[in-house]
C-alpha cells in the first residue's frame, strides 16, 4: 500500500499546472561547410524539451511554442555530421539559430530509450552508447552480442556466432532487456546460451544500450541494462516526412563469407506516410588460427511494411515484421550425446521465425498540463526448432501480447516527465526433448512515473514503479510477484563542458520463468538444470557515479558502479552429472557487482585523432566471496583516426587481461591482443550521401578466446579477415 501511494503521489505531481504559458520560436536554416548548399532533412532538435523538427528543401526549420529559456540546439544528418549551439529562448520573441554542418570525427549521440524521448548522450542521467546506421553496417554481424561486443562496459555471450546475445557490465540473461523500438522482442534469447536474437543490425536507425537498472521504465528484467533496436517510425520519428528518402546497404566479408544487403523507403504526403524495408545476411562456418569452427554458419533474413498518419493533434500508425532465420549451434551435437569422442554426431542448429505485429497511437497539445498521451500496442509470435541433422528435436513456441501508454507532461522551464502504465501476456510453450518446463502463461503490469526538475545549474531525475508478476503453469503451483523500483539522480555542470552525475536506485527483479520451473538436460547452459519454485524476488540497491567532458575536440567519460543485490539468483552445482552433464540448482544468495568505465577521444592535430577506452567488472557471492561465474576481464582499447577530408583510417589494438576470478565449473581465459584497422570515404551532397568502408580484423591472426563464451575451451574467436561495406542514403 505504501508503495502504491507513493506511485500516486507522483502523478499527481507529474499532472500539476504549467507554470508559463508564454512561448517563444526558434528558427534558422542549415548548409554544408564551405558550399553553402542547403541541407535537406536535417533534423533539429531542442533539449532538454525533446522538441524536434527538420529543415525543408531551402535548409530551414521553424520550431514554436517553445517555453522560454536557455537549451541546446542540435542539427544531425544521420551519422555523419552534426553541430550543437546554445540558444536562450525569450517569450514572444524569436531566436535565430543557423548551421554549417561537416564531417567530424565527435558526433553527438543521441538516444531515446534513457528517458523515453530524444535527447544527446551527454544530458542523459544514465550511462547510454548510441551506434548509428552508418556505424551499424561498418561492423555488420548476424547477431547483437558481435555488433555490441566491443563497446565500453558490453561484452558477448555467445554459443557461437548466431546466438551471441550482449552481457551488460556482467549481467546477462533475464537481466537484461532486449527490445524494439521501446517494446520487448518477445523472443526467447534470455532463456539459453544457446539462444539468439533475430534483428539485423542492417535495418536500425540506432542501435542504444543504456547501462544499469532501466526498471523505473522499462521492467524488472531490465535489471542490469536495456539495448534498444530503434528502427524510427514508432519510437522516434512521430511525424510526417514529405517526399522519398530511404537507404540501401552491402557487405561482403572473409573468414566466414560472410554476405548480405538491405535497404528501405519512407514516402509521405501531407500527414501520410508509407515504408517498407527488407535484408538478408548469411555466413558460412568460421575460420580461427586452429582451424575452421564447424556448424557455425548463420542465415537471417526479413522484411518490415507499415503506414502511418501524422496529424498536429494526433497519430496513428501500424506495422507488419517478418523475420526467418537458422544458425548453426557449434558442439552441441557432442553434448547432446553424453560428449563422447571418435563418433559421428548430427549438427545442431536453430531454425526460427517472428511475426510481429505494431500498433501506435497519440494525442498531442492535451491541455496546459499534459503535453500527449502515447499508446503502443504489440503482437510477437516467435517460433523455433532445434534441429539434429534435419531432424526436430524440440520446438518453442513464445506468443506476447504486450501494451504501453504513456501521459507526458508539458514541458516547462524547470519541469518535464511522464507517467503511465505497462502491461504483457505470454503464452510460452515447448514439445521435445528440451521441453524443460510444462506450457506456463506469465501476465504482467505495472504502473510508473518518472519527472525530471531543473533548477539553476541543478538537474534532478526521481521516479518509481510498482510491477506485478504472475506465472500459470500447467501442472504446477503457480506464483505471482509484486515488488516496487524507485530511483534518484542529480547532473550539474562543473565546467564549460563538464558534468558530474550521480544515480541511485533500488530495484526488484521477479525470477524468470526458466528459474522457477526448468528441469532436466539443458544443453544450451552445458547443465542439468533443476528450477526451483520457491524463489523470492531479487532486491539491488546500486550506484552510479559519472564525470564527463564533451567539446568540439574531446569527448570524455568516466563511470563507476555499485550494486548490492539481495537473494541474486544463480546455478549452483550439485557436483552431481547427469547425462553427462553438471547438475546445477537454482540457488540465491546475496551477491555485489563493482566495476568502471572510462571513455576518451581527443584531436591531437586537425588530422589526427587518440581513441581510448577501459572497462571492468567485478562480481562474487558476498557470503564465500568466490566469483560469479562468466564475468567478463579487464579489458581496453587504444586506437588513432587519421582523417583528411572525407577520407579516414583507423587502427586500434583490442586487449582483455586473463580472466583469473573463475567460478568453480569455469576454466581460466588467457589474456589478449587484437589489431583491427577500419578505412571509410564519406560523399555528402545535398540529398544523398555515399560511404565506403573496409576492415581489416584480426591483423595478426591472434588466437584468442572470449571467456563469455559456453565452448570457448573448444572454440576459439574469429581469425584474419577483411569486411567491404557500402551504404547509400538519399534524402
Amino acid at each position: 500500500m505504501k508503495e502504491g501511494l507513493t506511485l500516486v503521489g507522483l502523478c499527481a505531481f507529474l499532472s500539476g499546472p504549467v507554470l508559463s504559458q508564454n512561448t517563444g520560436t526558434l528558427k534558422g536554416k542549415v548548409s554544408l561547410a564551405g558550399q553553402a548548399e542547403p541541407i535537406h532533412g536535417a533534423t533539429i532538435m531542442v533539449t532538454p524539451l525533446g522538441r524536434h523538427t527538420e529543415t525543408g528543401d531551402d535548409g530551414s526549420y521553424e520550431l514554436s511554442g517553445l517555453p522560454p529559456g536557455s537549451y541546446t540546439v542540435n542539427a544531425h544528418l544521420h551519422s555523419f555530421t552534426d553541430e550543437a549551439k546554445a540558444v536562450t529562448i525569450s517569450a514572444g520573441e524569436i531566436a535565430e539559430v543557423n548551421f554549417e554542418l561537416q564531417i567530424t570525427v565527435l558526433r553527438q549521440q543521441i538516444t531515446v530509450t534513457a528517458s523515453g524521448r530524444e535527447q544527446t548522450v551527454f544530458e542523459a542521467f544514465q550511462t547510454v552508447a548510441s551506434l548509428e546506421s552508418v556505424d551499424l553496417v561498418k561492423q555488420s554481424h548476424t547477431s547483437l552480442g558481435e555488433v555490441l561486443e566491443n563497446q565500453p562496459g558490453v561484452a558477448k555471450r555467445s554459443f557461437g556466432p548466431g546466438s551471441s546475445r550482449p552481457v551488460i557490465r556482467g549481467f546477462d540473461g533475464d537481466r537484461v532487456l532486449v527490445m524494439q523500438d521501446g517494446m520487448s522482442t518477445g523472443t526467447l534469447s534470455s532463456q539459453s546460451g544457446d539462444h539468439g536474437e533475430s534483428i539485423d543490425p542492417l535495418t536500425l536507425e540506432r542501435l542504444e544500450v543504456v547501462k544499469g537498472p532501466a526498471t523505473l521504465l522499462y521492467g524488472s528484467n531490465a535489471l542490469g541494462g536495456v539495448v534498444n533496436a530503434v528502427t524510427g517510425h514508432h519510437m522516434s520519428h512521430q511525424h510526417p516526412h514529405q517526399g522519398v528518402r530511404g537507404y540501401a546497404a552491402g557487405v561482403a566479408g572473409s573468414a566466414n563469407a560472410q554476405g548480405g544487403g538491405g535497404g528501405g523507403f519512407e514516402a509521405g504526403q501531407g500527414p501520410w506516410m508509407i515504408w517498407g524495408s527488407g535484408s538478408g545476411q548469411r555466413t558460412g562456418d568460421y575460420e580461427t588460427p586452429e582451424g575452421v569452427v564447424e556448424d557455425s554458419r548463420t542465415r537471417l533474413a526479413n522484411a518490415t511494411a507499415g503506414f502511418g498518419w501524422y496529424g498536429d493533434r494526433g497519430f496513428v500508425d501500424a506495422s507488419y515484421r517478418y523475420e526467418d532465420g537458422r544458425y548453426g549451434v557449434p558442439f552441441a551435437g557432442e553434448f547432446e550425446a553424453g560428449g563422447g569422442e571418435g563418433e559421428d554426431h548430427a549438427d545442431v542448429s536453430l531454425d526460427f521465425n517472428r511475426h510481429n505485429a505494431r500498433f501506435s497511437g497519440g494525442l498531442l497539445s492535451l491541455n496546459n498540463a499534459l503535453a500527449a498521451l502515447r499508446l503502443a500496442l504489440n503482437y510477437s509470435d516467435w517460433q523455433h526448432r532445434e534441429l539434429e541433422g534435419e531432424e526436430v528435436g524440440t520446438t518453442f513456441s513464445n506468443k506476447q501480447v504486450a501494451y504501453r501508454v504513456t501521459f507526458e507532461q508539458a514541458p516547462t522551464r524547470h519541469f518535464s516527465g511522464s507517467f503511465g502504465i505497462q502491461g504483457a501476456h505470454r503464452d510460452y510453450k515447448t514439445v521435445g526433448a528440451e521441453a524443460l518446463t510444462p506450457p506456463v502463461n506469465q501476465n504482467n503490469f505495472a504502473a510508473f512515473a518518472l519527472e525530471e526538475v531543473g533548477v539553476e545549474r541543478w538537474r534532478l531525475q526521481f521516479g518509481g514503479r510498482v510491477e506485478h508478476n504472475a506465472y500459470s503453469p500447467v501442472g504446477l503451483p503457480g506464483r505471482g510477484f509484486t515488488g516496487f523500483s524507485g530511483g534518484a539522480g542529480i547532473q550539474t555542470p562543473l565546467w564549460k563542458g563538464g558534468a558530474f552525475v550521480a544515480n541511485y536506485t533500488h530495484a526488484f527483479r521477479s525470477p524468470a520463468l526458466e528459474e522457477l520451473y526448468n528441469y532436466g538436460p539443458h544443453i544450451g547452459n552445458l547443465t542439468f538444470e533443476i528450477g526451483n519454485p520457491d524463489l523470492e524476488g531479487e532486491r539491488s540497491n546500486g550506484v552510479d557515479l559519472a564525470l564527463r567532458h564533451q567539446s568540439r575536440r574531446v569527448r570524455a567519460e568516466l563511470n563507476f558502479f555499485y550494486y548490492d543485490i539481495s537473494n541474486f539468483v544463480f546455478l549452483s552445482p550439485t557436483g552431481e552429472v547427469e547425462d553427462g552433464l553438471r547438475v546445477a540448482a537454482y540457488s540465491q544468495a546475496n551477491s555485489r557487482f563493482t566495476g568502471t568505465e572510462a571513455g576518451f577521444e581527443a584531436g591531437l592535430h586537425e588530422m589526427i585523432w587518440l581513441n581510448l577506452g577501459l572497462d571492468y567488472v567485478n562480481a562474487e557471492l558476498k557470503a564465500s566471496g568466490e566469483p560469479l561465474p562468466r564475468i567478463p576481464p579487464l579489458r581496453g582499447r587504444a586506437g588513432l583516426e587519421f582523417r583528411r577530408g572525407s577520407f579516414s583510417v583507423k587502427p586500434e589494438v583490442l586487449m582483455a587481461s586473463a580472466q583469473d576470478r573463475i567460478y568453480s565449473t569455469e576454466t581460466r581465459t588467457p589474456g589478449y591482443a587484437v589489431v583491427n584497422v577500419e578505412a571509410s570515404y564519406t560523399l555528402v551532397r545535398q540529398h544523398t550521401a555515399h560511404i565506403f568502408g573496409f576492415s581489416l580484423f584480426n591483423l595478426g591472426n591472434r588466437l584468442y578466446r572470449n571467456h563469455l563464451s559456453f565452448i570457448k575451451d573448444l572454440a576459439p574467436e574469429i581469425g584474419r579477415g577483411v569486411r567491404l561495406t557500402y551504404t547509400l542514403r538519399f534524402f
